[in-house]
């Protein structure tokens, strides 16, 4: 049986089966975040976690390597990276950053986006996970340069590649840290109008 079909549009549908995949590892993270909010990201083990999911502790591995992988997610950076790759090359790299991220954002449910904001308030009230998170931005950010670079028909080791995704993520990071303290602040319009000011700057 197919597991994958294309809509009329020629975009990839996920078949059942990854649906339902998607859904438990969807599941296993939200509570995992709850109960680590609740009563603390140490105090709080896999086998609470698969109970409160309803799944087995063994399903939880399964889906999440690592306890801290519960936390930092790197779903997203294969996705966006496609997204960004397939913007139009008329573009300048900050403008193909804008759409791309305009069209994953417009693609991830309100109760996805609220999960992803309940991860970032996590790890900034973690003293564990923040200092863990240091690994996960330098992976960030070096995603960020290689696509900045390839677009723009650089060097990854560019002086000015390296200096553009500095801006670029430091603009990202800074309005993650808003929307950490202000859950009714709209995330996607209030990215896209900070990445705008960043419109002037070249790699």
């Amino acid at each position: 049986m197919k597991q994958q079909t294309q809509s009329d549009q020629g975009r990839t549908v996920p078949g059942l089966r990854e649906r339902k995949k998607a859904r438990t590892k969807a599941a296993i993270q939200r509570e995992a975040v709850r109960l680590f909010r609740e009563q603390g990201y140490s105090a709080t083990t896999i086998e609470q976690i698969a109970e409160a999911a309803e799944v087995a502790p063994s399903t939880v591995f399964r889906y999440f390597a690592t306890k801290q992988d519960l936390v930092f997610s790197h779903d997203y950076d294969l996705p966006f990276a496609m997204m960004f790759q397939a913007q139009s090359p008329d573009l300048t790299p900050i403008q193909a950053e804008r759409q791309a991220i305009r069209s994953m954002l417009n693609d991830i449910s309100e109760q996805e986006l609220a999960l992803q904001r309940e991860r970032f308030v996590l790890i900034l009230s973690e003293p564990e996970l923040w200092g863990a998170s240091l690994g996960n931005i330098s992976q960030t950010m070096q995603l960020l340069g290689e696509q900045v670079a390839k677009r723009a028909g650089r060097d990854p080791g560019d002086p000015a590649v390296r200096a553009y995704t500095g801006a670029l993520f430091g603009v990202m990071l800074q309005v993650s840290l808003d929307w950490a303290n202000d859950p009714e602040m709209d995330f996607a319009a209030t990215l896209d109008e900070a990445l705008y000011c960043l419109e002037d700057l070249r790699p």
